[in-house]
């Protein structure tokens, strides 16, 4: 079966490309006076920490967003409409991520820090919906799919997919409380996603590789 998603797996990358660089303007020289000791700047760049955290665990969280999204674009084969729109949501969300992140290096020492960690939690469970709906679009009639998934591969998917929606639910809530464990939680999900979708085999045990 030809592959009819290159269009948009390409267009997808081009957006998770551009959404990752956004991030980086949010990275800000301070405002020093040249003719100040050098341990003046060491200080001032210290006290831009916040935007330095943001801007790790926002790179690392985009970047395990697009190593899913392609885990999911390899399985699917064919397009629809609803497939089309579920995955322009999670381009649109994605590429809202430096928003959030630039409100958490801004504000993450004041007394809006909360805000800006609901705010930021919040996205991300957006995108998670966003990210379910995309795989339900794939896999509702599975006439997407590319011939020989197996039953359990789409399982095990939909439920890695499936624990990010409580989890991100439960930051989201905890963050109105407790702002740094909402994004230990947050990061946590990430490290779970990175070691556990390498463990997803989608090839059919009635598939036999060429040995060439």
């Amino acid at each position: 079966m030809e592959k009819e998603t290159a269009r948009i797996e390409a267009f997808s990358d081009g957006v998770f490309a551009i959404a990752v660089t956004l991030l980086v303007l949010e990275l800000h020289v301070p405002a020093f006076d040249v003719g100040k000791k050098p341990a003046m700047l060491l200080t001032e760049l210290k006290a831009e920490w916040p935007g330095y955290i943001a801007f790790v665990i926002s790179f690392f969280s985009i970047f395990i967003i697009w190593v899913n999204h392609h885990k999911v674009f390899k399985q699917i084969y064919r397009r629809d409409t609803g497939l089309m729109f579920a995955n322009g949501l999670v381009l649109f969300l994605v590429s809202l991520v430096s928003y959030p992140s630039a409100l958490l290096a801004r504000f993450y020492l004041s007394e809006s820090k909360q805000v800006s960690v609901t705010i930021y939690t919040g996205l991300f469970l957006l995108i998670n919906i966003a990210f379910n709906l995309l795989w339900y679009q794939a896999v509702k009639g599975k006439d997407l799919l590319r011939p020989g998934i197996n039953e359990q591969a789409i399982k095990q998917l939909r439920d890695n997919f499936l624990y990010g929606f409580p989890t991100y639910l439960a930051a989201f809530i905890i963050s109105f409380f407790f702002p740094d464990a909402a994004i230990l939680i947050c990061i946590l999900l990430w490290v779970f996603w990175a070691i556990s979708s390498k463990k997803i085999n989608f090839t059919d045990k009635t598939d036999h590789p060429n040995p060439k």
